[in-house]
């Protein structure tokens, strides 16, 4: 999977406008908090991001700074969606302790190594399952966790 594919499949669970008040990202297009849309330099209103500056904003950072180009096929789409759902360091994080290397938050020569060793299959499947095991946690799993729950599963439907 390629970026432009990951892009359109994230845009299915993300969503256009939304500012749900028990969102801690609160007002977001395109899953785009308006926190990361002004980091990037957009000062619009949130329901006019254009999706061409959200896909920008995912490739830049998210997709690049989990090095998803660098990640096998059958985890690629999984750490590209966890760190849009739940922050790069914490996505970086569940990908090292899946793959056994040193949870640092910074994928770097060691972890890629860990993680080109590790069996994909079974490293997409601890990677999911801590992912959700975090999220059960959230003190927002009440309000968002059927839908995150939905979420992962069709992630895991479309490998």
């Amino acid at each position: 999977m390629n970026f432009d594919m990951a892009f359109d499949r994230l845009i299915g669970h993300e969503g256009g406008y939304s500012n749900h008040p028990r969102d801690p990202g609160r007002e977001t297009m395109w899953g785009v908090t308006a926190a990361v849309a002004r980091a990037f330099g957009y000062s619009g209103a949130m329901r006019d991001l254009p999706r061409d500056t959200a896909k920008l904003i995912y490739r830049r950072q998210y997709w690049d700074s989990v090095r998803a180009d660098d990640l096998p096929d059958t985890l690629r789409f999984h750490v590209f969606d966890a760190a849009v759902n739940s922050g790069v360091k914490q996505a970086t994080l569940w990908l090292q302790r899946a793959a056994g290397a040193t949870a640092d938050g910074i994928i770097g020569p060691r972890t890629l190594a860990a993680v080109r060793a590790a069996d994909p299959a079974r490293l997409a499947g601890v990677y999911c399952g801590l992912r959700l095991q975090f999220m059960t946690d959230l003190p927002t799993w009440d309000a968002f966790g059927k839908g995150w729950a939905r979420r992962m599963a069709a992630n895991l439907m479309e490998v």
